[in-house]
């Protein structure tokens, strides 16, 4: 289990561009079976400090390492959930698809 957090924001520039302030949280749990097979339930929110505005949405993925040939890679798939959204956001469900080559040491 772990996060990450982050806040960006705009501090000059031109005043004519739309203001920036906005933070992003990222908690997860994360399960790795014996035989490389890892379970994620996490959420990447972020709240827009100038229009008082969340998104959240929940995921939860499965991932498995393998070997394609002589390269080891890791493939999932997973399901969102947006909890929360403005009107003008994301909403419902969605799917995510995973592939990453993994090149270990």
């Amino acid at each position: 289990m772990g996060g990450l957090w982050n806040h960006i924001w705009k501090i000059g520039g031109d005043d004519e561009r739309t203001p920036l302030n906005a933070s992003f949280y990222q908690p997860f749990v994360n399960y790795t079976t014996k035989t490389a097979t890892t379970f994620t339930l996490n959420t990447e929110s972020t709240y827009d400090w100038e229009g008082d505005a969340w998104s959240v949405p929940i995921n939860f993925q499965v991932t498995q390492v393998l070997r394609l040939g002589r390269q080891l890679a890791s493939v999932g798939a997973g399901v969102r959930y947006w909890a929360e959204s403005p009107q003008s956001g994301a909403g419902g469900w969605g799917a995510r698809f995973i592939f990453v080559l993994l090149f270990p040491k």
